[in-house]
This record gives structure tokens, C-alpha cells and sequence, in this order.
């Protein structure tokens, strides 16, 4: 299944981009809203494509473009230093996309889908540059931490039953691939929650890979680095997937709001429509708050 672009023109024209602007795209992903940036720069503008993964980034993706750009392989949480890195003082706009691209679920390698069997890691980059992996969670952390992660970084209202559930497996066999896992999770649920429109062990995943790449500490340290780097009236747009992502930003950005550091394009996050909707049901939970910062 190709990957869509969530909300493409909403956060691209939310921007409000000058030819000669610098702008950050901290997720380039597929490089969907990559490439409607550039089409908004010339050759005094300046693109800075951030990923995580290196195989996203493919400047290919980009067509022909006339702007700088620069295509930078490292976790968002360094923006700081990346800038520092390219001789950039301050940039005019910052988009992040906190969605994941099709190809990082069709490949089973990570540990990141259900749907595919693999090694039970959830890393972005090397596991062996990591403090603990998923596998060292399910295996090693005490039952009762297992609940709390599961509930605090997922709202998974059956914690309690999949943490215990986890336990049990364990002290049969080291629990080391997604599909082991996702057989636990399956059998410590009610019938009925089996039942659900997205899969059981959709919200025991999220919360195993945000606890391993410590995303909403990253985030809170991300959104703060990011608009410190922002020039005067420039702008930062952030698209979320799920509840917990979105009330990080909604607070980070109410607390510059309320030290009139900022303001806010709208009161409310931008949702897709009815038309993309219709064409990409996977972008129902999206939301997109744009924030600028004051003179």
C-alpha cells in the first residue's frame, strides 16, 4: 500500500512560506510535504529534510528543485546541533509529521508492526545504541511498571490484564518476536475487545515503542529547541496521531501562548476533511496545530 500525506496542503500553506525562506521538515518521511516545501522556494530559500531512518531519505523524492537543500540523517531531538552543524542561526518555519510511513510497517525488521513477524526491538536506529529494547521490557520490567506503561503511553484499559499476561508467558520462554508477543496480548483480553475495529495489540505496540525511543520527552524537547530557532514571525506546524502526542503540543503550545511568546493559527487543530477521509481513512485521528512566533 503506498503511503498518503496527511494533511499536504493544510500544514503546507499553514506555513505561510517565502521564496527565501529557511524551513526545517523534521520528519521527511516519504517526502510528501517535502516536496510541496521546495515547490514554494527559489534558489535563495533553503530546505533542511531531517529523518531518523536513513533509507527515507531519498532526494529523489524531491524532483527538480531550485532551493538549497540539505538532507540530514539523525533524530529530531538533535535540531539544535543539526542547525549549528549547517551554519543556520535561525529558520523561518518547522513542520513535523509524527506519522509513520507505510514501508516502516511492511518491514517486519524493527519490531514496529504486529502484522509482520519480527525481532521484538522498536528502535529508530541501532539497538545496540539504545539503553533497553522492547524485548528487555516485556522480559525484564516488573509487572506492575508493564501496566503503567501500557496505560500511561497508550490508554490500553486492559494494562493490567496484558501486563499479567506477559508475565505468565515469560516464565515459560524469553519472549523475543512481535508475533509471540501479539498471541499474549491476544489471549489476555475479553472476547469482546477482540472484536474491535483496529487490532488488539495496537495500543501494547505504541506504547512499547514510545517508552523505547522516549518519544513524548523528545517531543517536549523538540517543540521548546524548535521555536527557540524560530525567527520572528515564523512558524511551526505539528501534525499528531494520537491523543497523548497531541496534548504535549496543545500544552507547549498554550504555555508560549500565555508567556505571549506566541499565537496560535487556530483554537482548534486542523482535521482532514471529508474528502481525504474518503480517500485516506487511515488520516481519521490526524490533528495539526500551527503556532507563530511573535515579534
Amino acid at each position: 500500500m503506498q503511503h498518503k500525506t496527511v494533511l499536504l496542503h493544510e500544514a503546507v500553506d499553514g506555513l505561510k512560506l517565502s521564496p527565501d525562506d529557511t524551513v526545517v521538515d523534521a520528519t521527511f518521511g516519504s517526502g510528501g510535504h517535502a516536496g510541496e516545501i521546495v515547490k514554494h522556494l527559489n534558489s535563495e530559500g533553503c530546505y533542511v529534510g531531517i529523518d531518523a531512518d536513513a533509507s527515507a531519505l531519498d532526494i529523489e523524492k524531491l524532483g527538480k528543485v531550485s532551493p538549497h537543500i540539505h538532507l540530514v540523517n539523525d533524530n529530531f531531538k538533535n535540531l539544535t546541533n543539526i542547525l549549528s552543524s549547517l551554519q543556520i542561526k535561525k529558520v523561518d518555519a518547522i513542520l513535523a509529521d509524527l506519522g509513520w510511513r507505510m514501508e516502516q510497517f511492511a518491514d517486519g525488521t524493527k519490531g514496529f508492526s504486529f502484522q509482520h513477524d519480527g525481532p521484538l526491538k522498536m528502535t529508530f536506529g541501532d539497538p545496540d545504541e539504545y539503553d533497553f529494547t522492547a524485548e528487555d521490557i516485556v522480559n525484564e520490567w516488573e509487572e506492575h511498571v508493564l501496566a503503567d506503561v501500557l496505560f500511561g503511553y497508550a490508554e490500553e484499559r486492559f494494562s493490567r490484564r496484558i501486563a499479567k499476561g506477559i508475565v505468565e508467558a515469560r516464565k515459560n520462554e524469553r519472549i523475543v518476536s512481535t508475533h509471540q508477543l501479539v498471541k499474549i496480548v491476544e489471549s489476555s483480553l475479553p472476547k469482546p475487545a477482540l472484536r474491535s475495529r483496529i487490532h488488539p495489540a495496537t495500543k501494547t505496540f505504541q506504547a512499547l515503542r514510545i517508552a523505547v525511543n522516549d518519544e513524548l520527552t523528545v517531543l517536549e524537547s523538540f517543540l521548546k529547541d524548535g521555536f527557540f530557532a524560530l525567527n520572528p514571525g515564523g512558524r511551526m506546524a505539528i501534525i499528531t496521531f494520537h491523543s497523548i502526542e497531541d496534548r504535549v503540543v496543545k500544552h507547549s503550545f498554550r504555555e508560549l501562548v500565555d508567556a505571549d511568546l506566541g499565537v496560535l493559527s487556530t483554537k482548534k487543530p486542523i482535521i482532514p476533511d471529508e474528502n481525504e477521509l474518503n480517500i485516506n481513512p487511515r488520516s481519521r485521528s490526524a490533528k495539526l496545530r500551527i503556532i507563530t512566533k511573535s515579534n
